[in-house]
């Protein structure tokens, strides 16, 4: 017989948990840059939408049956192998479905900005049919963990420590974004473009984690599921407050400042590391779960950036791996007893369940990250795991979706697109500027030659400007360092010559946009030659296509240096 209680509060639960999506998704789109925020959302959305068909499919079965693969519906089959209690199979089924998505959800922000589309959807897909199921299956399926005794309330080990060391192991398989390390190994900061998305995507993930553990319960029909429902409540929360006031302080004492990436990290982390053991802890319990969670996710964070080298643009790894792992440990610590489970060492239970709980870490993690290698690699050799540097530097947006607009064009220098520009037009038949003849140099890199004022060019100083792609200002940067020119000034511009224009289509109708973005790069010389500089900036920026940029010279008659009110050769010089 289902109660009509316990079904209604369980599907009310599920709705929070799929709302999360929405909150993973703007938390990561403000966290990374404007030109990958579309592919962040697809790769939200499609998350959801891949791993729904395939986890009724095969996931559920195996999760709760070890039935295997399920064609044509999960009822039959499932209903007798496990007893879902009050609950129509389609409830629980439902339920169970919004947290594979979140494993998978996961993913996505660590290994953002430079993963292959394709490559993820194919991972979306692996890890809610095989992955997150047989680990599930282990912990709340029945299988032989759950025999042990090993407690994990709502997922800490089973979604977010699941979905984490799948971050971790994309994110190092991957390797960094391009400009995340220097030369000397140091790492960058990359930050991200919108906080005002990041904060709501917290705050909503927050609202909905009430869902994620206290709709854990799957019951609400008698006084002692509301008991235990409004604990879980409480102590998610406590644990969230704790770990964001911790980090805030934490940080205000290392950095000088309070940061706020990094204290709105700690509020998930908090979040993540209590919903282990909020059925079976104290608020004492929760209080220092979530202190120790505020402190453990600054330094993770600092130990991949800075020494495991791994890039991790959200630090999902920290929040989710490393936190569910602490949290799945602090069951063994500071359980009281409650709800059937194990007493915690710091409650006079000894070591039993403590060591029930690491042995669960470490299994599910070798389990995890065999199976995923395995199929990292598979994808990586089939489709590629990750796009060329080219697509990266430009943003995925333009590339993996033809988004030309919306929020990559917040920053025009993130949506240039090298492909729209080399079509039968522009084509000049060689790409390797060691081959190619004066008239395709000439062709591809135009060089324009102007006088400013009469009598300028008695000065000896030249401003050259440069009309080129954003993807080839390290190699121009490095080309005009070389021969000695040290001030350059950049800026962002859009245009477009005998190449096309974006044919790009927004709802199925083509876009009326025909100017492509562009950088200008400026130099003012004087005792460097002209035409070292064109030299230079041809090598840079010629790939045999009209549109390879366009070079223009400007005598100049007079250049002061305001600070000092030296003029001319003088004031070009950045020496004291």
């Amino acid at each position: 017989m289902f109660s009509s209680t316990d079904v209604m509060w369980t599907l009310i639960g599920g709705i929070l948990v799929f709302f999360m999506q929405a909150g993973f998704a703007l938390c990561e789109a403000g966290l990374t840059r404007a030109k990958n925020t579309g592919n962040i959302l697809m790769k939200n959305m499609m998350d959801f939408c891949i791993g729904t068909p395939c986890y009724w499919l095969v996931g559920f079965g195996l999760m709760f049956a070890g039935a295997g693969p399920l064609i044509g519906g999960l009822d039959p089959l499932i209903r007798g192998s496990y007893d879902f209690g009050s609950l129509p199979t389609w409830c629980y089924a439902f339920f169970q479905t919004v947290f594979c998505a979140t494993a998978a959800t996961i993913v996505s922000g660590s290994m953002a900005e430079r993963t292959n589309f394709k490559a993820y959807c194919l991972y979306s897909a692996a890890i809610s049919l095989v992955v997150y199921p047989i680990s599930g299956h282990w912990i709340w399926g029945g299988g032989w963990l759950s025999v042990l005794n090993f407690h994990d309330f709502a997922g800490s080990a089973c979604v977010h420590m699941v979905g984490g060391l799948v971050a971790c192991l994309g994110a190092a398989i991957l390797g960094p974004r391009i400009g995340k390390y220097g030369k000397d190994g140091k790492a960058r900061a990359i930050p991200g473009h919108n906080m005002t998305a990041c904060a709501l995507g917290v705050f909503i993930l927050w609202f909905c984690w009430f869902g994620f553990n206290g709709g854990s319960t799957v019951a609400m029909s008698t006084d002692a599921d509301m008991e235990l429902a409004s604990l879980v409540m409480f102590n998610t929360n406590m644990a969230a407050a704790v770990a964001t006031c911790v980090a805030m302080i934490f940080t205000w004492l290392r950095y000088g400042k309070p940061d706020v990436s990094m204290t709105f990290n700690a509020a998930l982390a908090g979040l993540v590391a209590v919903t282990a053991g909020c059925d079976c802890v104290t608020p004492v319990g929760a209080f220092f779960i979530g202190a120790v969670a505020g402190i453990l996710v600054v330094l993770s964070v600092e130990f991949f950036d800075n020494i495991a080298k791994i890039d991790d643009p959200v630090g999902a790894i920290s929040v989710h791996m490393v936190n569910g792992m602490w949290g799945t440990i602090a069951v063994g610590l500071f359980s009281n007893g409650g709800d059937g489970v194990g007493v915690g060492l710091f409650y006079g239970g000894g070591l039993r369940q403590l060591g029930v709980q690491l042995l669960g870490i470490v299994t599910v993690s070798a389990y995890v990250l065999a199976v995923m290698f395995v199929i990292f690699k598979l994808i990586d050799k089939t489709v590629g795991l990750r796009v060329p540097a080219e697509v990266e530097i430009d943003g995925l947006d333009i590339h993996e979706h033809g988004l030309v607009s919306a929020y990559a064009g917040f920053a025009i220098s993130e949506v240039s697109n090298p492909d729209m520009e080399i079509n039968e037009n522009t084509d000049l038949g060689e790409d390797d500027i060691a081959k190619a003849t004066k008239r395709q140099i000439d062709a591809a890199v135009k060089v324009v030659k102007s006088t400013t004022a009469d009598g300028a060019g008695e000065t000896g100083m030249h401003k050259v400007s440069i009309i080129c792609r954003l993807s080839r200002f390290d190699a121009l940067k490095k080309k005009l360092n070389d021969l000695g020119v040290t001030g350059i000034t950049m800026t962002q511009v859009m245009g477009c010559g005998v190449q096309r224009g974006s044919s790009e289509k927004y709802r199925g109708v083509e876009m009326d946009a025909n100017l492509l973005p562009k950088i200008k790069v400026e130099v003012v010389i004087s005792k460097i030659p002209v035409d070292s500089v064109i030299s230079a900036a041809k090598e840079a920026l010629y790939t045999g296509h009209i549109g390879d940029g366009k070079i223009f010279v400007y005598d100049v008659a007079r250049v002061v240096k305001v600070r000092t009110g030296e003029e001319d050769y003088a004031a070009l010089q950045d020496v004291e």
